[in-house]
């Protein structure tokens, strides 16, 4: 097990003061697990009363009681049936034995015991509950127990620790922060996306707002594809089942997709047609029969693509690019807006190569995601080299060409300058890869742009192009996505710039502001001009002061406002002020902010402070 951190220890150990308090309080719940996060920590329990805020304020002042008792943390080491005795007489049997029948024979087994409390709990823990002197609770939300659907949902409480105040002080300056630029919010607000019950949970629908922004993004990713010598091409949103049994995805990710389809034909040729749906299912989940399946990913048709035609030496490498929308079966509970969705459009490509391009290809993959990154703003980010576990059997693929793939990337992860670790466990079933993770302006993480490298898909469906010695040979074949999905990463734009976009991608880049209704015909005048230099304008036609039309712009993140009264008009002019409500340039003719607006839009400048 790997060791925890002294944070996470103090977290951890948190979770445990939080479930005395519980237990305190409410003495007839019954406890499930409370492990250590990422951001701080959870418990979940099983109570009839549904907390509230209240209870929150309540159950951080138990919290403080504990802590000042300075309980010692005491590990106790036990067999299992003395275990199980413990955990009997402790009143908490219905989850406590099946998170102890969870532990493998041989595996210690141990309690942790902090006064009249005691857990189930591998640790580790801080020494004493006086070690904990910064924390918060945060939330309550509802969590299947082990995560499944058809099991009870649980109360979870998350809370969160830090070693000092100042900390945790920042930390929730930062999650009210985070609060305000929450994309579902100021998506709303914008008026960028909608996610109907109509038509289906996690399945996104782009408002004329938001499709700016996205086509913004995919005509820039697109210009710098044609620079690459990439080809455009088009696939279906299903395919046949055999496919993806071909490539692995299916079954090796059956859980996450959608059912297969059934194909009516071929059921009605093998006398299936009277079959119940559950048969149906579990005759094409078992390879009985065969049927359609919303695609998961598009490697499969793009290797179709490549097929379809020879290839030499000379051709390679051969660089196919889509923006293909895939789906995923995600349970309910982990949709989150445009983050986590159930259908999502990739920026994906497939590059098929000698093993003598792979190390070029790859580097030139990475520049064209540090050139999406730069050209956002996203300066800060990590890079993430997943491997494989050598111990799980979720990986294809020979060993000898895994330590090529694996060689390959670690090479060009040490030419990039930026911090970057291996992680064990991380690769694709079929290969390893290079993740890029962006911290966003408030210090968040997010996994955005990958690549990786694959030598089995190109065997598994035996690929081929003749060598510079007439004989057949296998491509390498990469994968790779700048952006990852556009739902996710215009998810992650939206809290990164706060809904205030650069000039460039906002859905509606200048806003006229006429003074009066007597420069209204004047002010159309400069909108058509902004319009036919390909920018988008609106005009304010409100009969309202100034002051409130300015307002009403900031509120709608307009970046920038020209203003226009009787003197502008006489003189040709506008006044230009950013949405930060400051004057940029003064007043200048309409010609010369056109230019001036146009300059910065193609320099795709990030947002005016």
């Amino acid at each position: 097990m790997k060791a925890m951190t002294p944070l996470e220890e103090l977290r951890h150990s948190t979770s445990h003061v939080l479930a005395t308090a519980v237990l305190r309080l409410f003495p007839e719940t019954k406890l499930d697990i409370g492990p250590p996060t990422d951001s701080g920590f959870y418990y979940d329990f099983d109570l009839e009363h549904k907390f509230t805020a209240e209870d929150l304020e309540a159950l951080e002042a138990e919290m403080k009681k504990v802590i000042k008792e300075n309980q010692r943390f005491e590990r106790m080491e036990c067999s299992r049936e003395e275990a199980e005795k413990i955990i009997r007489d402790f009143g908490q049997a219905e989850y406590k034995l099946g998170r102890l029948a969870d532990i493998p024979e041989g595996e210690a087994i141990s309690f942790y015991k902090n006064g009249d409390f005691i857990d189930l709990c591998a640790g580790t823990h801080v020494n004493y509950t006086k070690k904990i002197k910064a924390f918060k609770l945060l939330s309550v939300a509802g969590a299947y127990h082990r995560g499944d659907e058809n099991n009870k949902q649980l109360q979870r409480i998350y809370g969160t620790a830090f070693e000092t105040k100042d900390e945790l002080e920042q930390y929730l300056k930062n999650l009210e922060e985070a609060r305000k630029r929450d994309h579902r919010k100021v998506g709303r607000e914008m008026g960028l996306f909608e996610i109907s019950e109509a038509v289906g949970q996690g399945l996104i629908l782009w408002k004329p707002a938001g499709a700016v922004i996205r086509q913004e993004l995919q005509d820039f990713i697109s210009e710098e594809l044609r620079k690459g010598g990439y080809s455009q091409v088009f696939t279906p949103h299903i395919g046949r089942l055999g496919l993806y049994r071909t490539s692995g995805h299916f079954p090796y990710y059956q859980d996450s997709q959608f059912t297969p389809l059934v194909d009516r034909e071929e059921m009605e040729h093998l006398g299936h047609e009277g079959c119940s749906c559950a048969e149906l299912s579990n005759k094409l989940n078992e390879g009985e029969a065969d049927g359609y399946l919303l695609k998961p990913m598009n490697c499969p048709m793009h290797i179709e693509i490549f097929k379809s035609s020879p290839h030499s030496y000379r051709d390679l490498p051969v660089r196919l690019a889509e923006f293909g929308t895939v789906y995923r079966w995600e349970k309910s509970g982990e949709l989150n807006g445009m983050t986590r969705v159930r259908g999502f459009t990739q920026d994906d490509a497939h590059i098929f190569c000698t093993e003598d391009q792979v190390r070029d290809e790859i580097l030139s993959c990475l520049d064209l995601v540090k050139t999406v990154f730069n050209t956002l703003g996203m300066k800060d980010y990590r890079v993430r080299v997943g491997l494989r576990d050598p111990d799980s059997s979720k990986y294809v693929g020979e060993a000898d060409k895994w330590d090529k793939a694996e060689n390959a990337l670690r090479e060009v992860a040490q030419t990039l300058g930026v911090p970057f670790t291996e992680e064990q466990g991380e690769a694709a079933f079929y290969g390893p890869k290079i993740d890029f993770v962006v911290k966003d302006v408030i210090g968040r993480e997010w996994q955005l742009g990958t690549v990786q490298v694959d030598y089995n898909l190109p065997e598994r469906f035996k690929i081929e192009y003749t060598g510079a010695d007439n004989q057949p040979h296998r491509p390498v074949m990469l994968h790779r996505a700048p952006f990852g999905s556009m739902e996710r990463f215009v998810g992650v734009l939206i809290e990164h710039f706060g809904g205030n976009f650069p000039l460039w991608l906002a859905p509606e880049q200048v806003r006229v502001l006429p003074i009066s209704e007597k420069v209204n015909d004047y002010a159309n005048e400069v909108v058509n001009q902004l319009k036919a230099a390909g920018m988008r304008a609106g005009l304010d036609r409100h009969d309202e002061k100034l002051g409130a039309k300015i307002r009403r712009a900031e509120l709608d993140k307009v970046p920038v406002m020209l203003i226009c009264g009787e003197k502008e008009a006489e003189a040709g002019q506008v006044s230009l002020r950013s949405r930060v409500g400051k004057d940029l340039e003064g007043t200048a003719s309409v010609a010369d902010t056109v230019a001036k607006l146009k300059a910065e839009i193609d320099a795709k400048s990030l947002p005016r402070a």
